[in-house]
């Protein structure tokens, strides 16, 4: 069967189902992906988090089954330590049935392992973050066939088996990183714990995420899965968070089997038992079925959301018009209506500065106007009296009497003064 887009009406196509006469060969692709995903090889990058003791190297060699950590010497009380969390990371490549796997192993030492251990997460979330930084200045360049992929793609963390519940630096951890990194929280040393003690431990745990809202992986659902793989998936979800044994070396049972393990003098710990502890799920989950599953949640949900803030926080914006379908009747009439809209803010603009500068103009005419008018008054005041004075000439001219009288009198009193 093959299904047909058809046009609709609303300009968004619709599905119809479509039986092939004949083999075509599309069915082929998922075996195209697997020789070109096995010619290329895979990478795999897993930090480590815990304390110091509590079996991180002997665990990772224990899930690979080669030897990626030597056997560490433990310094003696005097030796000085680390005085900050370091980070460490060892790579090697790995074959098995042909099939290449690049590993990256980051490791923390001296995390949890002072008396003030306030900021010890914020070197772990340093390196998550450059490597993150390293990836997207990867992909802003403009050759970016060959992008070298560092990012972490699980953490696995390490809980002291107390018995009692999370510690405070156990959450504060988990709160700093559960939105960088996929979680995957592990009880170390499980064989110190009886199996009441574990399951009452795992409940206490499991509660303490909740109450602080930690994200921790569960392994995807998606449609259409095998009742098998559904019941596998819930099987390793009961599990979490694992309590685990880590062991390099191969011992004797009392019935004759060569297991690895740990003996003790009541018996023997069998890391691949799955009634002694939860190794086996987490070595399916982590490489067996889910490793795919973490890359490709740390690369579309946790780099993306990473990648998304940082341009955010350097002022890119995103236009969400872009590749977005939509019907092309529909677009013009919207383009339309903005384009018409634009015009008649225009216009509207347009008449608040034309009738703005008739107002102008208008004032300064009626200033105009009353300043003519003003001069207008004064000239005319000046007229009339340099009339009123012509007037009064022309009546002394024409009854005899001097022009000047003023310069009269004072003759007049200057004659008399002298006589005297």
């Amino acid at each position: 069967m093959a299904q047909v887009a058809q046009p609709h009406a609303n300009g968004a196509p619709q599905l119809s189902r479509k039986k092939l006469t004949g083999y075509v060969g599309f069915a082929n692709l998922p075996n195209q992906v697997h020789r070109k995903s096995v010619r290329k090889g895979f990478n795999f990058t897993c930090m480590v988090v815990g304390e110091s003791g509590l079996g991180k190297s002997t665990l990772i060699n224990t899930l690979f089954n080669t030897t990626l950590y030597p056997r560490k010497e433990v310094p003696p009380p005097q030796a000085e330590r680390h005085r900050t969390v370091a980070i460490e990371s060892i790579s090697a490549d790995i074959e098995e049935n042909g099939v290449r796997l690049r590993l990256n192993v980051v490791d923390t030492p001296g995390f949890g392992d002072f008396v003030n251990n306030d900021n010890s997460w914020k070197p772990i979330v340093e390196n998550i973050e450059s490597r993150f930084d390293a990836y997207l200045e990867q992909e802003n360049r403009v050759n970016r066939s060959k992008l070298v992929d560092n990012r972490v793609h699980a953490c696995i963390y390490f809980v002291q088996p107390t018995g009692h519940a999370l510690r405070p630096i156990d959450i504060e951890f988990m709160r700093r990183l559960h939105q960088k990194v996929n979680l995957i929280p592990v009880i170390a040393k499980s064989d110190t714990l009886t199996d009441e003690e574990i399951l009452s431990f795992k409940q206490r745990i499991l509660n303490d995420i909740a109450h602080h809202q930690i994200d921790i992986y569960h392994a995807p659902v998606y449609d259409n899965e095998d009742e098998e793989t559904i019941a596998e998936n819930e099987e390793i979800a009961r599990k979490i968070p694992f309590a685990i044994v880590g062991a390099n070396s191969e011992i004797d049972t009392p019935d004759g089997r060569r297991v690895r393990g740990r003996g003790y003098p009541w018996g023997v710990i069998e890391v691949d038992n799955e009634e002694h502890c939860d190794f086996v799920k987490l070595r399916q989950m982590l490489i067996r079925t889910h490793m795919e599953e973490l890359k490709e949640h740390t690369h579309t949900v946790l780099y993306e959301k990473y990648r998304s803030e940082k341009l955010v926080a350097m002022g890119v914006t995103q236009d969400h018009s872009v590749f977005k379908e939509v019907n092309p009747a529909a677009k013009m009439a919207e383009e339309r209506a903005l384009h018409e809209a634009k015009l008649a803010k225009m216009e509207n603009e347009m008449k608040l500065v034309f009738q703005q500068k008739v107002a102008e103009k208008e004032a300064k005419l009626k200033q105009s106007e009353e300043e003519l008018y003003s001069r207008h008054r004064e000239m005319r005041e000046a007229l009339e009296k340099q009339r009123l004075d012509l007037e009064d000439k022309k009546r002394r001219l024409e009854s005899g009497r001097p022009l000047t009288p003023e310069k009269a009198s004072q003759t007049k009193k200057k004659g008399f003064s002298l006589r005297n």
